[in-house]
């Protein structure tokens, strides 16, 4: 029979979460040391029952070191020596950079596009925070328990915590991209407990994205492409109306129909008094330098002498207001159309 002197674990490993110590044929005597290192927690069990758990640090085992363990094994008079128990080394560190994603879509209720199916996937961080706990509700009595043994228990944890937070926060679906780290911390501090109940504690979770479908994602992006074409909509309509204006510009006679067809294509009537007013100038600079008869009042040239209307004889250029070319009747002192002194 080996008596065991030392009982310690280094640990070497990235994923390992409870090692059980091998004894082989060795027992434990009085006398024995136990070393627990940073990062570790260890309990002892017999029977298949928890017993003492021991923080890091370095332990002499004897009946003071082990109560509970001295008296689950009844030890009336004390440490027996020697005894066999089990030894559990468990981690308490850190396993940092998770992966979960979701197997299936999820499906939530967005209050502007009806039932939309959403993805995900992210990454999160948990550590044990209760050895003893642990052991009892996850770990058993295997000789060892690595992180593959628990993941997928806690991605079907965390996707129900992902799908409650989603629910709750009321958030449409556009707005998912502006608030992943609430919807994360949503999700961490609604796991606390269960996480706790387990003996762990879930130290972050991270959402690094959520997608919606692909037929979804191509209705907005198009939707999105019509939103920036009604945006520049009234810029276009004033190019428009501004081409327009200068090719009626060239030609004075096309004012008026021009007029007819911008109303008749329902450009407004807007458009139809801007036309108005173009043809009102056109007119008037037309107009300009010319005079009238002043028998029949019809518009003739400057340099007309007789009217090609009637036949009359122009009077001469002081019967004409000299500002807007109107003609006026002998002896006025102001003109009747624009009231230019004459």
């Amino acid at each position: 029979m080996a008596l065991l002197k030392n009982i310690e674990w280094k640990d070497n490993s990235n994923n390992v979460i409870v090692h059980k110590f091998d004894l082989k044929d060795d027992y434990i005597s009085k006398g024995s040391v136990l070393t627990v290192r940073d990062g570790q927690n260890v309990v002892f069990a017999t029977q298949g029952k928890m017993a003492d758990v021991f923080l890091p640090g370095y332990y002499k085992l004897d009946t003071k070191s082990i109560p509970v363990l001295t008296k689950l094994m009844s030890w009336k008079y004390g440490f027996q020596n020697p005894f066999r128990s089990d030894v559990y080394f468990v981690s308490t560190k850190q396993f940092t950079n998770q992966k979960w994603g979701t197997p299936n879509p999820i499906t939530i209720r967005d209050k502007e596009y009806g039932a939309v199916r959403v993805r995900g996937f992210g990454s999160y961080s948990f550590r044990v925070k209760d050895a003893y706990v642990f052991l009892s509700e996850l770990s058993g009595s295997g000789h060892s328990f690595v992180t593959q043994d628990i993941t997928d228990h806690l991605r079907s944890v965390l996707i129900s915590g992902i799908t409650d937070a989603i629910g709750e926060s009321n958030l449409s679906v556009l707005d998912f991209a502006a608030n992943l780290d609430e919807l994360g911390t949503r999700v961490k501090e609604g796991l606390n407990e269960h996480f706790k109940s387990l003996g762990l504690e879930l130290v972050k979770f991270t959402i690094e994205n959520l997608s919606l479908p692909e037929e979804l994602e191509k209705a907005l992006d198009k939707n999105t492409a019509l939103m920036m074409r009604r945006n520049t909509t009234d810029v276009e309509m004033r190019l428009a109306q501004a081409d327009a204006l200068r090719e009626a510009a060239k030609n004075p006679g096309m004012a008026g129909s021009m007029i007819g067809a911008g109303m008749g294509m329902g450009m407004g009537a807007n458009m139809g008094r801007m036309f108005a007013q173009m043809g009102e100038t056109e007119m008037t600079n037309a107009n300009a330098g010319s005079k009238f008869c002043s028998q029949c009042g019809a518009s003739v040239g400057a340099k007309v002498k007789f009217c090609p209307d009637c036949g009359a004889k122009m009077a001469s250029q002081g019967n004409t207001c000299s500002k807007c070319g109107a003609a006026v009747k002998a002896g006025s002192k102001f003109c009747p159309e624009c009231g230019n002194k004459l």
